[in-house]
């Protein structure tokens, strides 16, 4: 990725990131592992330890680290399967993936997912990155304690600048640097949960989760939320997998490179919300490690946030590409539309945000378990795998993406179906549940009825009336 968005900062591959495009096969060159490596350094970034955190609510450690690992490679399988081969096919990003099913007017919807998804997690990682700056400074004697009220938005807007001016310079040397780092943060990473266990072994195995219950409740929340966390990632995976050549290239590293790491890094934050009461490093990090080995691990925590920060900016960005005035604008006008809400939200409140992530983190899940069951029931059943990428990027009323002025009725019903089936099983607020949510999570259902509400309204209502390609077998 890095070459790609280095190449459009230059102006050498004006098609590839300047404009809403499709990439070129001769952009498409990624290897497996180079993009494994770059999905596994916009997963290691420290929003997983307040996943971990919300487990440890209500399971302890092992248990805990077993449900959000099984949720998390589920809920990266849903995305996979829905995003993936289209994007790779293609070489579009995951908007551009859901034009066949919302329309050439109606995919503006999904685009909006994405932007907010993306300004919600760049944002916690911003803030956690200022919280963290702010804890090194206190431990390095530069800082009195209590001064961190002011740090915290003043070095999450430097963050932004950073982000920006790396990615409006053509991220020169990101790609490398961060496959350090990566490396980096999974050896802190493991010295954190070794620390842990070491030092709080015996707060860990005594800690009683604060909201635990019925211990089936308690392992399918597990799973759920490792599940809403990972289909957070529809919003960049196409960004990153569409520039490798196809997807058999691209379905290990994504299901590898993004399902295990989340939970792996996870488990610090698990491990650290059981023992100490916060998942949040900057609390706990420099008392438990000394103030040499926990400022070192400050800086890796640090630095870990800013190039998966990068990457969010840039599938944020990208995605606005499709919009027609945004298509015309200068690539940095673009960038800061991508990044300018982000700063907002982590200069005016970050403590407001970072409090209440919990609720976003939910309705996430209310919105992309539809949308993945959507696309999957759309792409492998109505249309066997055939989409013309001529008709996703036509806006006339004669395309066959047009459906009705633009818009697919049956992708918003089925969204609509959704989201009031997630909030019967589970609400997304107070996280309280009616049955079945204790045998089946919340998600999995709502993937699947969103699916099936789109698949029984295309054959009821569009298929007959020869909207949206399906005519004469399927739109080549």
């Amino acid at each position: 990725m890095t070459n790609v968005i280095e190449n459009a900062a230059l102006n050498k591959v004006p098609s590839a990131d300047r404009s809403a495009w499709p990439l070129m096969p001769s952009e498409r060159n990624w290897s497996q592992r180079q993009l494994f490596v770059v999905l596994l350094v916009s997963a290691a970034a420290t929003w997983c330890y307040i996943i971990g955190e919300y487990v440890g609510y209500y399971l302890n450690l092992k248990p805990g680290f077993a449900s959000m690992t099984a949720g998390s490679l589920v809920g990266m399988f849903l995305v996979t399967v829905a995003v993936v081969p289209m994007a790779t096919r293609f070489g579009i990003d995951s908007v551009a993936t859901t034009k066949a099913q919302f329309g050439s007017r109606g995919w503006m919807f999904a685009g909006a997912l994405q932007y907010i998804s993306i300004i919600g997690w760049n944002s916690l990682l911003l803030i956690f990155f200022g919280k963290s700056v702010a804890q090194l400074l206190i431990t390095l004697g530069l800082l009195p304690e209590g001064g961190a009220g002011f740090v915290v938005p003043l070095m999450a807007a430097l963050a932004c600048a950073v982000v920006y001016g790396t990615l409006l310079k053509g991220a020169t040397g990101v790609e490398r640097i961060s496959n350090t780092l990566f490396f980096f943060i999974v050896g802190v990473s493991v010295w954190m949960v070794v620390m842990l266990l070491t030092k709080e072994s015996g707060a860990i195995a005594a800690a009683t989760p604060e909201y635990a219950s019925d211990k089936l409740w308690d392992y399918t929340t597990g799973m759920e939320i490792g599940i809403v966390s990972l289909l957070s990632w529809w919003p960049y995976i196409g960004a990153m997998v569409r520039v490798v050549p196809n997807a058999s290239k691209a379905t290990l590293p994504s299901m590898l490179g993004m399902g295990l790491p989340v939970p792996l890094i996870s488990v610090v934050g698990l491990a650290a919300f059981l023992a100490v009461g916060t998942s949040d490093p900057s609390t706990w990090l420099v008392s438990l490690g000394g103030p040499l080995f926990g400022s070192i691990a400050l800086l890796f925590v640090i630095a870990a946030n800013l190039g998966t920060a990068v990457i969010g900016v840039y599938a944020s960005a990208v995605g606005l590409r499709h919009l027609p005035v945004m298509n015309s604008l200068p690539w940095k006008w673009v960038l800061s539309l991508s990044i300018m809400p982000v700063a907002a939200v982590g200069i005016a409140i970050p403590d407001a945000f970072f409090n209440n992530f919990g609720t976003f983190l939910a309705f996430i899940g209310v919105m992309f378990a539809p949308l993945c069951g959507i696309q999957i029931a759309d792409y492998f059943f109505l249309r066997r795998q055939s989409i013309s990428i001529r008709a996703l990027y036509d806006p006339g009323s004669e395309a066959p993406y047009y459906f009705w002025r633009g818009f697919n009725p049956a992708a918003f019903l089925a969204m609509a179906i959704g989201f009031g089936v997630y909030v019967y099983l589970l609400d997304p607020v107070a996280y309280t549940s009616r049955a079945p949510y204790q045998y089946l999570t919340a998600s999995l259902p709502t993937c699947l009825v969103g699916g099936l509400s789109y698949v029984l309204f295309t054959l009821l209502v569009n298929k007959p009336l020869g909207l949206g390609g399906y005519e004469n077998g399927y739109e080549k």
